[in-house]
């Protein structure tokens, strides 16, 4: 029987699931220029080429991070004018501050973004695999 080839869709809508998504993006690389905040819709996108831990570590692929219901968004340590510059994602990390949220996203070089929400609403979806 031939194994079934699929692209992984994973839904974040609380810490536990966060860490997961967090864990399969680690060690992630991320194009300046394709993280997007799209303020009117509250939505943070980030393009995030990956190794997909949670099967075969070795492949990569192209996965978009989607966080939802986004409010506020700050960046620190990325020049956002330098479109080629290539980030690691490290971690992702969740802070609650009173009714809110503050989900960070640490790269390498000391460069983090900072996510404000009130609702956790997270979506890691694999668009392709990538040959080496």
């Amino acid at each position: 029987m031939s194994e079934k080839k699929y692209l992984a869709k994973i839904i974040a809508k609380d810490p536990n699931g966060l860490q997961v998504i967090s864990a399969c993006c680690s060690d992630g690389k991320v194009k300046v220029d394709e993280i997007k905040f799209l303020k009117k819709n509250k939505l943070f996108l980030l393009s995030i080429e990956r190794f997909k831990k949670e099967k075969d570590k070795n492949q990569k692929i192209k996965s978009i991070c989607k966080f939802e219901f986004v409010d506020r968004v700050k960046s620190k340590n990325i020049n956002q004018n330098e479109k080629d510059i290539i980030l690691e994602l490290l971690t992702i990390n969740l802070f609650k501050l009173g009714e809110n949220f503050e989900i960070t996203l640490l790269f390498n070089n000391n460069a983090f973004i900072t996510l404000s929400t009130e609702v956790l609403e997270i979506t890691l979806e694999d668009q392709n695999k990538l040959n080496d």
